[in-house]
C-alpha cells in the first residue's frame, strides 16, 4: 500500500514546519510543506492528502492572540474543504501553535448552543515555559495516542492554559472522553502542581480530541522527541525509543 500523504501546513511564524515533516517521514509517511497562500488559492489541493498537520511556531507573531489569524483564515475560506477532508475520515493533528488554531477553526467540535466550551489562555506564570513533562494518555477513541500512557515530552508555549467555559463544559468534554492527555508529576502522579502543569491548565489537560479521535490537538510537541538522544538524560540510561514517534506512527499506521 501506498505511504499515506501528510500536509504540513505553515504560515508566517510557523517553526517547527521541518521537524513535524521528518517525524511523519520517520513514521513512514510522504510529507509535503504547504504555504497557507497556495492553499488559500487552491483549496482542493488539501484533498491530495491523508493527513494535515499545523505544526509549532508563532503563526503570525501571535499578535492578535496565538493561534488567531490563522485559525480564522482556516474557518472562514477553508471551512468547506477542511469539513471535506474530516469527512472523508482523515486526520488532523495540532501541535502547541497548531493546537491554538484549531481551537478557532472549529474542527475540534468544541462549539455548543453557547459557544465555545473551552479556549486555550496565557499561562499562569504570566511568561513563556519551555521544559520537559511528564503526561498520561488516555487514548479512549483518539487515534494518535493508541497504546500510549505515560510519556515524557518537551513544551514551550506562553498561551497553553487550558479553560472550560464553565463547570458543566468541563464535565461534557470529560465524560465524553475528549480529554485524552493530560500533565502530571514526574512519578505520575495527579493532580499535577506547577512546574509539572506549566500553564495552570484546569484539569491537567495538555490535549483534547474531536468527537471522532481523528483530530487531536495538544500543548506538548512529540515531534522533538522521534529519537532517545533527544531526551535530556538519554546518557543516563532507561530511554527508549522517542515518545513522540508514537504518535506519528499511529498516525501512518491508521491508512494502513
Amino acid at each position: 500500500m501506498a505511504a499515506p500523504k501528510a500536509l504540513i501546513l505553515r504560515s508566517p511564524g510557523t517553526n517547527c514546519d521541518v521537524e513535524s515533516a521528518h517525524a511523519f517521514e520517520l513514521a513512514g509517511a510522504t510529507t509535503e510543506s504547504l504555504h497557507i497562500r497556495r492553499l488559500l488559492e487552491q483549496p482542493d489541493r488539501v484533498d491530495d492528502f491523508q493527513i494535515l498537520c499545523l505544526p509549532g511556531g508563532f503563526s503570525y507573531g501571535d499578535d492578535i492572540s496565538a493561534g488567531r489569524v490563522l485559525g480564522n483564515e482556516v474557518r472562514l475560506h477553508l471551512a468547506d474543504a477542511c469539513r471535506r477532508f474530516k469527512d472523508a475520515g482523515k486526520l488532523v493533528l495540532g501541535i502547541c501553535n497548531g493546537f491554538q488554531v484549531l481551537m478557532k477553526t472549529g474542527l475540534l467540535d468544541i462549539d455548543d448552543d453557547q459557544g465555545p466550551q473551552a479556549t486555550l489562555t496565557l499561562n499562569d506564570s504570566g511568561h513563556y515555559e519551555a521544559r520537559w513533562v511528564r503526561a498520561a494518555a488516555v487514548p479512549g477513541q483518539c487515534v494518535f495516542l493508541q497504546g500510549l500512557s505515560d510519556l515524557d515530552l518537551p513544551i514551550a508555549h506562553a498561551e497553553g492554559k487550558f479553560v472550560a467555559r464553565d463547570q458543566d463544559a468541563f464535565d461534557a468534554l470529560q465524560a465524553a472522553g475528549r480529554l485524552v492527555i493530560r500533565y502530571t508529576e514526574p512519578c505520575g502522579a495527579s493532580p499535577a502542581t506547577y512546574p509539572a502543569n506549566p500553564n495552570g491548565s484546569v484539569g491537567d489537560v495538555a490535549g483534547i480530541c474531536d468527537t471522532t479521535g481523528r483530530v487531536f490537538g495538544l500543548m506538548p510537541h512529540p515531534e522533538r522527541f522521534v529519537d532517545r538522544t533527544q531526551h535530556p538524560r538519554w546518557t543516563r540510561g532507561g530511554v527508549e525509543e522517542g515518545a513522540g514517534l508514537k504518535i506519528f506512527e499511529n498516525a501512518v499506521g491508521y491508512f494502513r
